[in-house]
């Protein structure tokens, strides 16, 4: 099949699931022998006609908060047309408004919703509205909508009386490291909280900061991820620094595997989920998590997790103290969590999912020669 990735910023970097899935998903479905195009951002993603069995698009745009995604959007679906492709898999709800479009060159239109973008706190009343739109696109237009999340299935069921594909995010098989990168930001074992990933409003970091700075802990917190440049949320996070509080911005490769080997409490106090990787990977290793009680969290943390009330720093305060004072139940929990996905979230899984969903898709029309 030849198959188009529309709406990410790219590849060779992390910056949120979408991201994740292209470099996943993407590579997994090459190497079964398929031919997929990852439209990717001029400057986001390294100068590249191939990378992990994938060809790689760069396509320029606006970086505008308000266009840089639809602008991006719209040329690469241009491009894919003009590509013929089999399948065109556009993710996220603002993207979907070209599934119309699209579907004039005959290709098969999926369209993925990773989470309710329109309930972001960046957004102002006009762009919360024009998402609110999309959300009827997105589940109206294209041939198939999946979602990550039994929560986010529920909904578009209820409020569209939509058919609605489930296919959460996964993780890949986990690669658990002893000690040693860490002891440079002077970390040691067992002895530091996380929090792994964007850097936005909705995620809640400057509540983990506030409840931590607090903390009668010897512990340190450890944000790892990065936001948007000049974005004031990230400067006023930074700000609070400290020899107790650490940001080493985007982490991969060994040091994101050591942080996630070694943490005593990993922690996602946001207010808006789809499916978050994050605690996916996090839950993989075996790590206690702690998360605040929205459904699309509890999907995953309840029974072996613990969850504290949505916006109550008080609350959060005192399970994440009560956590890191309890080495075994620390331990119980993340044994728990390790168990629950590693029976239920891989990777591989998600991408024969997918590659089933584009098989059933085409099956109802003559193949195109290539």
């Amino acid at each position: 099949m030849r198959i188009a990735f529309i709406g990410g910023r790219g590849v060779a970097a992390r910056y949120s699931g979408i991201e994740t899935y292209y470099e996943a998903v993407g590579a997994e479905l090459a190497a079964r022998g398929h031919d997929v195009r990852v439209y990717c951002r001029s400057y986001f993603t390294p100068p590249t006609k191939w990378h992990n069995g994938m060809r790689v698009v760069r396509i320029p745009t606006l970086r505008l908060k308000h266009l840089e995604t639809v602008l991006h959007s719209f040329l690469s679906a241009l491009h894919a047309m003009v590509a013929r492709q089999d399948i065109v898999h556009i993710h996220a709800l603002g993207s979907s408004v070209f599934a119309p479009l699209v579907r004039l060159t005959g290709a098969k239109v999926v369209v993925s919703v990773q989470g309710l973008d329109w309930r972001r706190e960046k957004w102002g009343t006009v762009a919360r509205a024009v998402l609110r739109l999309c959300e009827r696109t997105a589940v109206r237009f294209p041939h198939a909508t999946v979602v990550v999340s039994r929560v986010l299935q529920e909904y578009l069921k209820q409020k569209y009386g939509a058919l609605v594909h489930y296919i959460p995010n996964g993780v890949l098989v986990p690669r658990r490291r002893e000690p040693n990168l860490i002891y440079r930001l002077g970390l040691e074992r067992d002895q530091y909280v996380l929090y792994l990933g964007r850097l936005s409003p909705e995620k809640n970091c400057h509540m983990l900061i506030e409840a931590f700075e607090t903390m009668d802990t010897c512990a340190k917190l450890v944000i790892a991820g990065g936001g948007l440049p000049r974005d004031p949320y990230v400067a006023a996070l930074q700000a609070r620094a400290s020899d107790r509080i650490l940001f080493p911005g985007y982490v991969a490769g060994e040091l994101l595997e050591e942080l996630l080997s070694n943490t005593g409490v990993f922690v996602l106090p946001s207010s808006i989920e789809g499916l978050s990787i994050a605690l996916l990977e996090a839950m993989s290793y075996g790590v206690c998590v702690l998360t605040s009680d929205i459904p699309e969290n509890r999907e995953l943390v309840d029974g072996v997790g613990y969850c504290f009330a949505a916006g109550d720093v008080a609350d959060l305060k005192r399970i994440l103290g009560e956590l890191m004072a309890d080495a075994a139940k620390r331990k119980s929990a993340g044994t728990r969590a390790a168990a629950a996905i590693a029976s239920r979230y891989r990777w591989s899984t998600v991408a024969a999912d997918t590659e089933r969903l584009y098989q059933s898709l085409l099956s109802d029309r003559p193949r195109a020669s290539h």
